[in-house]
């Protein structure tokens, strides 16, 4: 699955990494039009960020329809076909600078490097889950991923958090806790989801808007192919190989697994450009709240009380940090039109 919340994706060309960066025209007739224009592209921004996180939340129902393939080779055929994906978009949007560009940096290379490593241990251990009969645990994990994202600023990058980010982190502890204790045994796969995810957003923030969304999946898919090359061929010595022997649609269905990794990718693009981050961070509950619903639902898991309240003190743990957030975020436009109007004062004198 790819990260819900970070804002290194943007579709096609470097230009567009920008926060800034605008589709609408450069003039404008005056605020009604302005004003227009911004309702606009906060729908369609609305609208791809709707897609993109409903399609990560369906990808339960995906990877069931893969059977008989294992984890293994849904991973391997998923990076093996996502770099096909990847270089025919690159072909047509013309952006084989940009990819050369990280080819020939190495610190920007080495990151991405790094940041393929651990996706591919959040695609395996998810895959591993959902077919396992473990989604419920998988969508715990990125439930608990906004808490560990928050965690790992104290711990990697220093930061100091505010008393209702202190408050949500231990919450999201107590929770861990109680769903030991409902599990018999530490969650491990919502941890290793939850930290991979997490330590997987922190490295690509090192590269910031430097590399656009399609170019990055296309270093990081390419360092996995060896990996991915040699995993097919394991599979195909050993006779557990089923994408080509089971029929085409079933060939279909797995090669399908490019553009399912890409397509989302592309929508949250389009819209981490046009909606402020305060929205994105409201909208990435949607993916684990569509595993949920599905992995109950659809597949059948048992939920019982002792894991019923493990979620519910989740659930509060990220009402209380998403209230944190939109607290900060009107403090931050406050500050912002302060400025602005003593700007304008001293302007005036």
């Amino acid at each position: 699955m790819k990260p819900p919340a970070q804002n290194d994706a943007s579709p096609t060309n470097p230009s567009r990494d920008n926060p800034a960066h605008t589709d609408g025209p450069a003039h404008t007739d005056g605020p009604a039009h302005t004003d227009a224009a911004q309702a606009r592209r906060t729908s369609t921004g609305l609208l791809y960020g709707l897609g993109a996180y409903g399609l990560w939340g369906l990808l339960p129902l995906y990877f069931v329809t893969l059977a008989p393939a294992g984890p293994v080779e849904i991973v391997s055929d998923r990076v093996l076909f996502s770099v096909v994906v990847c270089l025919v978009l690159i072909a047509v949007t013309k952006a084989w600078g940009s990819l050369a560009a990280v080819f020939h940096s190495g610190r920007g290379f080495g990151i991405l490097a790094i940041a393929a490593v651990l996706i591919a241990i959040n695609w395996l251990t998810y895959t591993y889950a959902v077919l396992s009969g473990q989604a419920i645990e998988a969508s715990l994990g990125y439930f608990i991923n906004p808490l560990v994202s928050v965690l790992l600023g104290v711990i990697v990058l220093k930061e100091r958090l505010r008393p209702l980010q202190w408050a949500a982190v231990g919450t999201g502890f107590v929770a861990v806790l109680v769903l030991a204790f409902a599990y018999g045994r530490v969650p491990w796969i919502a941890l290793i989801l939850a930290f991979s995810f997490g330590l997987y957003g922190l490295v690509k923030n090192r590269v910031g808007a430097t590399v656009d969304a399609v170019t990055s999946l296309t270093i990081e898919t390419v360092v996995l192919t060896p990996l991915a090359l040699a995993a097919v061929t394991w599979l195909g010595s050993v006779g557990t190989l089923t994408l080509t022997g089971n029929g085409a649609g079933h060939f279909w269905l797995l090669a399908a697994s490019g553009v399912v990794t890409a397509t989302p990718l592309l929508f949250f693009g389009a819209s981490a450009r046009r909606l402020p981050m305060t929205t994105i961070g409201m909208l990435q509950y949607m993916t684990p709240l569509l595993q949920f619903i599905i992995a109950v639902t659809i597949l059948g898991e048992r939920m019982g009380p002792e894991r019923w309240a493990g979620f519910g003190i989740v659930w509060l743990a990220l009402v209380v940090l998403t209230v944190d957030m939109l607290i900060a975020a009107r403090r931050r436009r406050s500050a912002r039109v302060a400025r602005a109007r003593g700007a304008a004062a001293s302007r005036a004198a």
